[in-house]
């Protein structure tokens, strides 16, 4: 369902924009939490860094099976948007409950719900968002999500940091009030248009892969045999960088450990957002012009650098030059992964292709989560951070060496 004038002008289809002001939304509130989350679990609730690993990687495990879940779900009934609008209601219901939580094991339940509200939402959403785009603009239309979604991440912690400057130490009451942010994200959905897939055999893919699915009372049935070679290498090459992708909680650890501030913690994300929100509509657009393999290889490398950074640095200042530095990474390689699994999915199969991608992405966060903190634990955390850069270095090189050069789209 792309918009053929809407390219020709330069503009984004509206569901792109919808989906981009939802994303805003959803994640000033989230992100009003997060950066908070360790000092949160480690000074109010007595836990540590390994219950740290436990709660965020459960959390993103969690999302990342449930995507793949939903996304099979929303080829199968052929509409994507009961299932977006469940996903974020559900999240906006669950995360301000972590202000009555007097325990890390009731913020793990309430994570585990927020997330589960994620995955539910994530592939169905991305699948639209692939919709709306074409071979020209897919990498302008998720870097322009990417972006919506980080502005809302600076939006966020800014508010929390002015809440706090306030009234310090109230967190449970700033938790609570997230629920406003998150209620009125969902309210948006409503006004989003639906696509859909045609029934029977789907026809072929974007690279001239051919779908087979069969229309069952209603419902296509879509194989996972559709999903072409390339693509599953992509995978392959993605889950051992994922891998090394633990939660981004461990790095507002780090700086607090380091002697930053309580209410420098949010300050330091929302300037992270800072530069993935500008780097992201840059990083998708130079991909529609270079090829995706490239950039995704550039903010491997970046990923890499900073966690090596992290690994090596004692002083507050290099921590906080690094993790600025950090947002390049996701500005270069978040939109352009998703872009990347688009030129490649065959039509029909979105929200299977990237429940596949999100799952990988997720189990890889899963165990990369558990064995950083187990890592942390055991021999500290310069250890932890330079196994992330040396699996991300070698993720790099296996990108380039075992997934082919795709085609460049024509304008």
């Amino acid at each position: 369902m792309s918009d053929p004038a809407a390219a020709r002008r330069g503009s984004l289809p509206r569901g792109v924009w919808l989906l981009g002001w939802t994303s805003l939304l959803t994640d000033s509130a989230t992100e009003a939490i997060y950066p908070l989350l360790p000092v949160f679990l480690t000074q109010v609730l007595g836990a540590g860094a390994l219950s740290l690993g436990v709660i965020e990687g459960v959390a993103e495990g969690t999302n990342s099976v449930l995507k793949l879940v939903s996304g099979r779900l929303s080829d199968r009934w052929r509409v994507k948007k009961p299932l977006v609008v469940a996903g974020y209601g559900l999240s906006s219901v669950a995360r301000p409950l972590i202000g009555l939580t007097t325990s890390w094991l009731q913020v793990l339940t309430i994570r585990f719900l927020d997330r589960a509200g994620k995955g539910i939402r994530g592939a169905p959403r991305d699948a639209m968002l692939a919709a709306f785009a074409d071979a020209t603009n897919r990498g302008r239309v998720f870097g322009f999500h990417r972006a919506m979604d980080h502005t809302g991440a600076v939006i966020g912690p800014l508010l929390a940091a002015a809440f706090l400057w306030y009234l310090p130490g109230h967190y449970r009451l700033l938790f609570a009030l997230t629920i406003v942010p998150g209620l009125l994200a969902t309210g948006v959905l409503f006004a989003l248009p639906e696509t859909k897939t045609g029934a029977g055999v789907l026809g072929a893919g974007v690279l001239g892969a051919p779908v087979l699915g069969a229309q069952v009372r209603g419902a296509v049935r879509v194989s996972w045999r559709v999903l072409p070679a390339r693509l599953w290498w992509f995978f392959g090459v993605l889950l051992l960088f994922a891998l090394g992708n633990s939660t981004d909680a461990f790095l507002l650890l780090r700086l607090s450990d380091q002697g930053a501030s309580t209410a420098m913690l949010p300050l330091l994300w929302a300037g992270l957002h800072v530069l993935k929100a500008t780097c992201s509509v840059y990083g998708g657009a130079l991909s529609d012009r270079i090829g995706r393999r490239s950039v995704i290889a550039a903010g491997w490398c970046v990923y890499g650098i900073v966690y090596l950074g992290f690994a090596l640095t004692t002083s507050l200042g290099g921590l906080v030059a690094w993790f600025i530095l950090y947002g390049l990474y996701f500005g270069l390689a978040e939109g352009t992964e998703k872009a990347l699994v688009a030129d490649l999915m065959p039509e029909g199969a979105g929200g299977t292709a990237f429940g596949v991608y999100n799952a990988v992405t997720g189990l890889g966060a899963l165990a990369s989560s558990i064995v950083f903190g187990l890592l942390w634990k055991a021999f500290g955390a310069p250890v932890a951070f330079a196994t992330g850069a040396a699996l991300a270095g070698t993720a790099t090189v296996l990108l380039m060496l075992a997934v082919p050069r795709e085609p460049r789209p024509v304008a």
